[in-house]
């Protein structure tokens, strides 16, 4: 699309796509445009996105919730295998892994998107185990 990524310097806080954590204060940041994936749909989109402007460590266990995101209320939206949204709803970041097991107990359901409850940003993605 064309869409330059920003360099920012973090305030603090801000949701990281490459590890799953929150900034630091100064930590040195991309702003850019990304695209989840999913099939073609009338429900795929691109939205911001931050992550670390130089490389990082990545994720340290990609198979447990983000712990500096646990207490954080999110938006969760299931879709099906032709990216259609399937199921949505909220939790407030108590046990995230038990609306996530709730949602992935329907079959239909293939993948999950967790999304910033207030800024509706693209956080991560659970595929079905």
């Amino acid at each position: 699309m064309g869409i330059p990524a920003e360099h920012r310097v973090a305030e603090g806080g801000e949701p990281l796509r490459c590890c799953l954590r929150d900034a630091g204060p100064g930590d040195r940041l991309l702003l850019f445009g990304y695209e989840p994936p999913l099939p073609a749909s009338p429900y795929r989109e691109r939205g911001a996105v931050f992550a670390h402007a130089e490389p990082c460590a990545g994720l340290t266990d990609d198979a447990a919730y983000p712990p500096q995101w646990r207490g954080r209320p999110q938006v969760l939206r299931a879709y099906d295998a032709r990216g259609w949204i399937h199921e949505a709803t909220t939790h407030d970041g108590r046990d995230p892994e038990a609306v996530i097991a709730e949602l992935f107990a329907d079959p239909e359901v293939v993948r999950i998107h967790s999304r910033n409850i207030a800024w509706g940003c693209y956080m991560f993605a659970l595929t079905r185990p």
